[in-house]
This record gives C-alpha cells, structure tokens and sequence, in this order.
C-alpha cells in the first residue's frame, strides 16, 4: 500500500466530530468522491471532540484500511473551536476545507468553493441562503449574524456555516482561543486576506441532535464580539514598501 505520510497534499478536509455515529459512514462515502474529483492527492481529517457514542469505533473502522482518512481523537469534549483547531493544525494540504459530520452540510458543494479559490479568493465560506433547522435556531443564529456584523463592521450573510475553502496560511488567523471559529471571516479579512461567500445547499438534519442551543449560538457569541472588537482596535496596520539591500562589498 502507498505510504502517503510523507506525500504531497493539495486539500486537507477537517471534520469535527461529537456523537455523530448515524452519519459518518454514509458521510465518507459522500465526500470521498467529491475530494477525489477536486484532486487525487486529498486526505479527510476526523477530529473526535470526546465522543460518548460509537463515533469513535466507526472512526476507526472507516481509518482503518484507508490511508486517505485522519483521525485524532481529544481527551475529552472541548468544544468546536478546539476540534477545527486540532484538525487545522494538523491538516497538511496547500487547501483547507471543513464541513459538518451531521450530513447538513453538502459535500457536493465543495468544488465550487475550491473554484473560487483558484479564482483569487483567499477564503470561500458557503452561505447558508436556505436552511433546513427549526425556526428557533434559525432566528437565533440570524440574529447573532446581525449582531457580530454590526459591532464588527463587517457584511458576511453566513459567518457561522461549517463549510469553508481556505488557503493554508489564512488557517494562522485562528487563535487557540475558544469561540473564535465563530469569526474566522472576520478575522481572514482583519489580517488582509480576500474572503468571497458562495451559496451552499443545506439539508434537514437526518441523525443525532443539534449540539447547539440559543445560549451557545447568541449569547456566548454576543459576549465574544468584544474581544474582536479590541483586536480590531489594536492590530497593527503597516507595511513595508521599500527594502534597502545592504551595498555588495568591493573586491
């Protein structure tokens, strides 16, 4: 069998994982096609976020004899924030993507985000125009848009949509800090980077539960767009226009 440990990888897919065991196999034999059609040289990231259910045994059936899936397994449950940092750490592609384990998030979208990438865009977040979640998360989360928009100056529809291309260097704006996957847009514009938003199909969840409420996705963001906002105020800014080189020495 290939060793591919060493070998070059155009797109790294990171998918956390928290109590997902209905959906990762019909998952994987969604996506595996899809990264397979953008290039040959692609690996899926599963990052087990402290699993109770039998994700991480169907995890490891699924690595077990394909050397194109990753999986790394947390201690514990840590949050999303920390499973998108693990896996992003640890992707090797020149591209980064990531989705949801949950099968709302449709793989078949991805080449278009990976075109706008080739296309001149630094980062492509899907844009969730209509979602298939009930009417309390959808106002929740339309309202926590608004309001990070607003207090952040900034005009993303769909901050918060799992499915995102992005250039391997853009992935040094996320902080380790917990919450901040909620403005990776943001902060890929606030470093300079050029972000575009492409419409996403988004479909009824079909396993499991949702693992956020309207606590985690309003409140706890709201309380977040303050240290954003401070790193706004305080980034530096400059840039170096011209480089004296030294004079070569006389002979």
């Amino acid at each position: 069998m290939t060793d591919f440990r060493n070998a070059r990888i155009d797109l790294s897919v990171v998918v956390p994982v928290f109590n997902e065991e209905g959906s990762l196999r019909e998952l994987v034999a969604e996506l595996e096609p899809v990264a397979r059609s953008i290039t040959s040289e692609y690996e899926l990231v599963f990052v087990n976020d402290g699993s109770t259910d039998a994700s991480a045994r169907i995890l490891d059936e699924i690595a077990h004899d394909n050397p194109r899936i990753v999986v790394f397994r947390l201690d514990r449950n840590h949050g999303l924030s920390s499973a998108l940092h693990a896996g992003f750490l640890r992707a090797r592609g020149t591209l980064i993507g990531t989705l949801d384990a949950d099968l709302q998030n449709d793989p078949a979208d991805l080449p278009r985000l990976v075109q706008a990438i080739h296309e001149g865009a630094d980062m492509a977040c899907g844009w969730r125009r209509d979602r298939k979640d009930p009417f309390v998360k959808r106002a929740s989360s339309k309202i926590a848009n608004w309001w990070r928009n607003r207090r952040t100056d900034s005009a993303i529809h769909d901050v918060t949509c799992p499915m995102k291309v992005m250039k391997r260097e853009v992935r040094d704006v996320f902080y380790p800090f917990h919450g901040l996957h909620r403005f990776l847009p943001t902060l890929a514009q606030m470093a300079g980077h050029r972000v575009v938003e492409i419409p996403v199909n988004h479909r009824a969840r079909k396993h499991g539960t949702s693992k956020y409420g309207v606590w985690n996705r309003v409140f706890r963001g709201i309380r977040d767009v303050r240290a954003i906002q401070w790193m706004q105020d305080r980034r530096m800014t400059y840039r170096v226009d011209r480089v004296v080189a030294p004079a070569e020495p006389r002979r």
